[in-house]
């Protein structure tokens, strides 16, 4: 009778809560998970009998208290199956077969209750698969593009189609999905299959269609971009100048022509200066060009010469003459004039330089100098054209010495500067000899110095000399350190060594004179003070001063 009324109480439990709202925990396919009686609220030391059972009527074990578990012989759980202290069932290696209620029969004391729960089984799915994948299609005609397939889900997979990120929906007409599910019977997991039907437009070219597929327990997977050739027929062609522009004569110019059909043509006609000339290639080259070569050229398909283009050519040019090039040899005194001619398809800009210094306009020669010698250079230029010519303008001259210049040295040197003009470049020759140095010969101008000390008084010249002539100059020096310097080209140069000298001399004397004549007066006042009469000169007797006007005369004449 006891036993009875416990099962009776057992059943009655049982349906108590079936009536009522069931537990439900998630476990990960063949993962291992834990099932709890009653969230682990019953100790263990409480309950004398525990029973895990699933769905009615399955026995999965029954642990009696200070009993070790003792498991059924249902081949399901036999070795997947624990009971830990706090009552919860441990199943390892979850299979679909376990998403199925599992209940907790609990005896404390005189009651016995009961803990259903719902275990759900769930697995993600496989990554997104492509097959039976069509690489072409045609505008206008309905192609099975791909295939594409995810496995082993529960719950089962969905797949959509994207084109160009966009999703795509079965329309009837352009689009057409075809989606299906298949169970394995073995591990109840699903395999998801949708196949994509679609009409190409013009518009698909280079479009990306994917693939996604989504499930409720991972986020969305996507395949790798499907790209598709997509064949139509040529409605236009277009004509370009290949080559990198602008043209200028003697270069070669390649024509390419394209059509917008797919697959493209082979083959193309080409219209060279009103002749058709059909090639098994896109592109035509022209070789050599002139300015005759500049025009409207043509292609068009071979088999339908209505689908034409055009593109023009313009062959740059530019010409640049100098009246006179290469080397230029001129006198001294002589006029140049030089012409620039310049024929150009466009505006050019002309500029001239002589050596590297910019000049304002065409250097214009009405009285040559030797300033004026060097490398001149035209350049005419036009929108990355670019024409150079040069000439080498030389003066000549023979030989002139424009100054010849005397100047006090150090100690009783005199140091003498002959500066001469000409060209080719004149060479020096002293009439003495000395320490010579020279300057820089530019503009044809070059100084030759020569320093020398001076014995007594002598005459320098200076010669300088060239294929074409000579000239020489000569001055006179002294060895007077108040010598200055003189140049006979200056108007100073108009006393001479000798006449400074003599000057010199004179003043001297007249010095000497005048320091005599007062010596003789302080005497003659010292020894005939007193004895001189009223009227009588100051000066001394006329006998004395007869004496020292002949002594003043005769030191003057020293």
């Amino acid at each position: 009778m006891h036993r009875i009324a416990l099962l009776t109480c057992i059943l009655t439990a049982s349906l108590m809560n079936q009536a009522s709202g069931l537990e439900t925990i998630t476990g990960k396919y063949g993962d291992t998970i834990e099932i709890p009686c009653n969230n682990g609220r019953i100790a263990e030391a409480d309950a004398t009998f525990v029973k895990w059972k699933y769905d009615k009527d399955g026995s999965i074990l029954v642990k009696h208290q200070n009993q070790n578990a003792s498991v059924s012989s249902d081949v399901s759980y036999k070795n997947r199956v624990s009971i830990k202290k706090d009552l919860s069932l441990v199943i390892a290696q979850l299979a679909m077969s376990d998403q199925r209620t599992f209940t907790c029969m609990v005896v404390v004391k005189e009651d016995i209750l009961e803990y259903p729960v719902q275990l759900a089984i769930y697995k993600v799915p496989s990554q997104p698969q492509i097959t039976n994948l069509t690489t072409v299609m045609a505008i206008g005609k309905p192609t099975t593009l791909a295939r594409c397939r995810t496995e082993d889900a529960n719950p089962a997979a969905n797949i959509t189609w994207f084109k160009n990120k966009t999703p795509l929906m079965t329309d009837g007409a352009a689009i057409k999905i075809t989606t299906n599910v298949d169970v394995n019977k073995e591990t109840g997991l699903s395999t998801t299959t949708s196949s994509l039907e679609y009409t190409a437009v013009k518009g698909d070219i280079d479009a990306k269609f994917t693939c996604q597929v989504q499930h409720v327990k991972s986020a969305n997977m996507d395949s790798s971009p499907l790209v598709f050739t997509v064949n139509y027929p040529t409605e236009k062609v277009s004509l370009k100048v290949a080559s990198q522009g602008p043209f200028k004569e003697g270069d070669n110019v390649t024509l390419k022509c394209t059509a917008d059909g797919n697959p493209p043509p082979s083959s193309f006609n080409f219209y060279i200066n009103g002749q058709k000339k059909t090639v098994n290639s896109n592109t035509y080259t022209l070789s050599n060009v002139t300015r005759e070569n500049s025009g409207e050229y043509k292609c068009s398909l071979v088999d339908n010469e209505n689908i034409v283009a055009s593109a023009p050519i313009t062959v740059e040019y530019l010409d640049l003459v100098l009246s006179s090039t290469g080397k230029i040899v001129k006198k001294l005194g002589e006029s140049l004039e030089m012409t620039v001619d310049v024929k150009a398809s466009g505006a050019a800009q002309t500029s001239w330089k002589k050596g590297n210094a910019k000049l304002n306009s065409l250097p214009k020669f009405e009285k040559l100098s030797y300033a004026d010698s060097g490398v001149y250079e035209c350049v005419v230029s036009m929108a990355g054209f670019k024409k150079t010519q040069t000439f080498e303008l030389v003066v000549e001259g023979s030989p002139v010495i424009q100054s010849l210049l005397k100047e006090r040295g150090e100690g009783m040197n005199k140091v003498l500067k002959c500066a001469a003009e000409g060209f080719p470049k004149p060479t020096v020759q002293w009439s003495v000899n000395g320490t010579s140095v020279e300057s820089a010969y530019e503009n044809g101008r070059v100084t030759y110095s020569l320093s020398i000390v001076p014995k007594g008084n002598l005459t320098v010249s200076c010669a300088v000399s060239n294929v074409l002539g000579s000239d020489v100059k000569s001055m006179n020096v002294s060895a007077l350190i108040e010598d200055v310097t003189m140049d006979k080209q200056d108007q100073k140069d108009e006393y001479s060594d000798q006449t400074v000298l003599a000057v010199g001399i004179v003043v001297g004397l007249m010095l000497a004179a005048l320091a005599i004549g007062l010596a003789y007066w302080l005497y003659t006042k010292k020894f005939r003070q007193g004895s001189w009469k009223t009227g009588e000169k100051e000066d001394g007797s006329a006998e004395e001063s007869k004496k020292l006007e002949e002594n003043q005369s005769q030191k003057a004449d020293v």
